[in-house]
C-alpha cells in the first residue's frame, strides 16, 4: 500500500511538473481563465528601419521553380529566407526648396536642427487587404499558378495577424514616443465583405478574433485559422468599464478601391454578391477584356481549404475541368458584399475613438468619404481625406483595366478646392490623406489618373503654399516624390508626396511621421518605415517568410530594393506671412 501510495505521490508530481511546462509552452493561449483565446505578443526588441531592415536572401543557384500555390515546398527550396540588413539614415532632401538656401547655408545645419521642435507625429498603414480566404469569391484563380500575387499569395492566411503585430508595434512606440493620431489610407478590405471589414475594425479595437468562416474548419488546429485576442490601437492594451479601449491613440479611415469594389475593380452585381453568401465557386471570364465585364464566364476563381496547414487551393480552373460546380465547405451570410454606405456605417461599431473614425453620421446615408480634421488644438494643421476612388456608378473605359483608378467628381474636386481655400485663409499648413498616389508614373487611362485631370489637379495644387505633404497607399510603394513650384520665384507652391507600402505584400511595413518646425522657420517632414516587430514562430513572422518567398517568386517592382524601405526628412519652405506666424508658435513650444 505504501508502495503504490509513492508511486502515486511520484505520478502526481511528474504531472504537475509537466503540466507546469506545457502552460509556459503554450502561454499564448492561456492567460489563466478559461475560455480565453491566445494572444500573439510581439517581440521585446522594437526597431524602425532606421536600425536595421528586413532583406530577402538570394535564392540558391540549386533552387528549382515552385509555384506560388506550392507552399509545401518553400522552406525545402529556401524560398521565404530573409536576414536582418544594416539600417537606412534619413536622408535630407532639399528637392522643393530654392537653390540659394542650399548653396547659402548648405542645409540646416546640425547645430541648429537640435533646436528644432516638434509640431505633430502619426503613423499611417495602408493596404491591409484583410482576406477571407475561405470565401467562394475570392480571384485566386490569377495568381496561384502565376500571374497576379495580389490576386493570390499564401500572405492571405494571416492578414489579421500581421495588422494585430503592427498594432503592437505602434502602440510599442507610442511609448518612446506618442503619436497624435494614426490614419488608414483605404484598402482595408479585399473583397468588399463585411466579415472582413469586422475583422479589420476588431483587430483595431482589441476584440477577440476569428479569423475563419463558413463552419470555421480548423479552428483548434490550424494556427491561421484559431480565434485569438487582438491588442487593440492602445498604450496598454486594457479595456474601460464601457468596453473602450483605455488610452486609445485616434485613428482615422480612407476609403481604398478595394472597400467598395470587388477585388479593387468590380461593381459587385447581383451574381457576385449572391454568390459571396452562398456556396458555390465564383465562376468567371475576363472582365476586363469581355465586354460582358462581371457577367462573363468561363473559369472557377478557387477558394482556400480551412483545414489544410498550407491553405490548399480548391475548386480553380477552366469550367471544363470540373463535372459540376465546385463548392465550398459552408456557406456564411457574414460574407455579404459591403456598399459604400454599409462600409462607412461599420465604423461607428468601434470601441475606439474617434467614433466614425472621421467619417459623418450624414456620410451613412450620402456615402461621401471626404471630411478634415484639426489633429492638435495648438498646432495650425489640418489633414483633408480625400476619397480619390472612382464612383461605384462610372461607366467602364474598355481600355482601362476596371474601377481602380485615381478619380474626382465635380462634387469632391469642388469640396477640396473649398478645404484648401479655407486653410489657406486661415493660415493653417495642410496634409491631404488619399488612398491614390498623384504623380507622372500613375498617369494614363491603364493606370490611374486620367490626364486632363490630373494635369488640372497638381496645377490646382501648386497655389497653395500651405500645402505641405499628400500621403497615400494604392501602390504598394515606399515612393517619395518632390512637386516643385512651377514658379521659380515661389519656391513655397512646392509640396511633398509620400506613399506607404502595403500591409500585406513584401516589405510589410507602416510608416511614422514627425513635423518639425526649425529654427529657420522652415518644415521638415522626417518619415520613417517601420516593420511590425513580430515574434519568431508566430502566425505574423510565418506571413513575412510567405512575403519573401512570394517577392522571390512573382518578383514584384519594388522601389528601393533590396528593403523596400526609404526614409527622408522633407525640408519644405514657408510663406512670409507663415513664417512669422510660425515664429511666434516656435517661442510657445520652446517656453512650454
Amino acid at each position: 500500500m505504501n508502495t503504490l501510495s509513492s508511486i502515486c505521490k511520484k505520478m502526481c508530481v511528474i504531472f504537475a511538473v509537466f503540466f507546469a511546462l506545457f502552460l509556459v509552452g503554450c502561454s499564448h493561449f492561456f492567460d489563466g481563465t478559461n475560455n480565453q483565446p491566445p494572444t500573439y505578443p510581439i517581440s521585446s526588441i522594437v526597431l524602425t528601419t532606421l536600425q536595421r531592415t528586413i532583406e530577402p536572401d538570394i535564392l540558391p543557384l540549386t533552387a528549382p521553380k515552385v509555384l506560388p500555390y506550392e507552399v509545401a515546398k518553400y522552406k525545402q527550396y529556401g524560398y521565404g529566407s530573409w536576414q536582418y540588413g544594416p539600417g537606412l539614415s534619413s536622408v535630407v532632401r532639399y528637392d522643393i526648396m530654392p537653390r540659394e538656401y542650399v548653396i547659402s547655408i548648405g542645409g540646416i545645419d546640425s547645430k541648429n536642427k537640435e533646436k528644432s521642435v516638434q509640431l505633430l507625429q502619426f503613423f499611417t498603414i495602408t493596404d491591409i487587404h484583410i482576406t477571407d480566404k475561405e470565401s467562394p469569391a475570392q480571384a485566386i484563380l490569377a495568381g496561384y499558378k502565376g500571374g497576379n500575387s495580389s490576386a493570390y499569395s499564401p500572405i492571405m492566411l494571416y492578414t489579421t495577424h500581421v495588422l494585430d503585430a503592427a498594432v503592437q508595434t505602434i502602440n510599442a512606440l507610442h511609448k518612446q514616443s506618442p503619436f497624435d493620431f494614426g490614419i488608414s489610407l483605404g484598402d482595408t478590405c479585399n473583397a468588399t465583405q463585411y466579415n472582413e471589414l469586422r475583422w479589420y475594425i476588431d483587430v483595431l479595437d482589441g476584440k477577440k478574433i476569428a479569423p475563419s468562416s463558413g463552419e470555421h474548419v480548423g479552428a483548434d488546429s490550424i494556427d491561421y485559422q484559431k480565434p485569438y485576442k487582438a491588442a487593440g490601437l492602445t498604450e496598454t492594451g486594457g479595456l474601460t468599464k464601457t468596453g473602450d479601449l483605455d488610452t486609445t491613440i485616434p485613428w482615422y479611415q480612407v476609403l481604398g478601391n478595394h472597400d467598395h469594389f470587388w477585388m479593387g475593380f468590380l461593381p459587385a452585381n447581383d451574381y457576385i454578391r449572391n454568390t459571396l453568401i452562398g456556396d458555390t465557386i465564383l465562376n468567371l471570364g475576363n472582365p476586363l477584356k469581355d465586354p460582358l465585364g462581371a457577367d462573363s464566364r468561363g473559369f472557377y476563381m478557387g477558394s482556400i481549404d480551412g483545414r489544410t496547414p498550407y491553405g490548399d487551393v480548391i475548386g480553380a480552373g477552366p469550367i471544363a475541368d470540373f463535372a459540376a460546380a465546385p463548392k465550398i465547405l459552408a456557406a456564411d451570410k457574414n460574407r455579404r458584399s459591403l456598399k459604400r454606405s454599409e462600409w462607412i456605417a461599420e465604423f461607428f461599431n468601434t470601441a475606439s475613438k474617434p467614433v466614425g473614425h472621421g467619417f459623418s453620421r450624414s456620410a451613412i446615408q450620402s456615402g461621401f468619404a471626404c471630411y478634415a480634421f484639426e489633429p492638435k488644438v495648438d498646432v495650425p494643421l489640418k489633414v483633408i481625406v480625400l476619397d480619390d476612388t472612382q464612383r461605384d456608378d462610372d461607366p467602364i473605359n474598355p481600355n482601362s483595366l476596371g474601377y481602380g483608378h485615381g478619380s474626382l467628381d465635380a462634387q469632391r474636386y469642388d469640396w477640396l478646392v473649398e478645404q484648401l481655400d479655407a486653410g489657406q485663409k486661415h493660415d493653417q499648413l495642410m496634409i491631404i490623406a488619399a488612398h491614390i498616389p498623384i504623380g507622372d508614373a500613375y498617369v494614363g487611362t491603364q493606370h490611374g489618373w486620367e490626364r486632363e485631370l490630373h494635369t488640372k489637379l497638381i496645377a490646382k495644387l501648386h497655389t497653395y503654399p500651405n500645402l505641405i505633404l499628400w500621403i497615400a497607399g494604392h501602390r504598394h510603394q515606399n515612393t517619395v516624390t518632390p512637386f516643385v513650384s512651377p514658379d521659380v520665384a515661389h519656391p513655397e507652391y512646392g509640396f511633398w508626396q509620400v506613399e506607404t507600402s502595403a500591409l500585406r505584400d513584401f516589405p510589410q511595413q507602416f510608416r511614422t511621421f514627425t513635423i518639425m518646425l526649425n529654427p529657420d522657420n522652415t518644415i521638415s517632414i522626417i518619415t520613417v518605415n517601420v516593420d511590425p516587430a513580430v515574434q519568431e514562430g508566430s502566425p505574423a513572422a510565418k506571413s513575412r517568410s510567405y512575403g519573401v518567398a512570394t517577392q522571390q517568386i512573382f518578383k514584384n517592382p519594388v522601389e528601393y530594393a533590396p528593403s523596400g524601405s526609404y526614409n527622408a526628412e522633407l525640408v519644405k519652405q514657408l510663406t512670409p506671412s507663415m513664417q512669422q506666424k510660425m515664429q511666434l508658435l516656435y517661442k510657445y513650444i520652446v517656453k512650454k
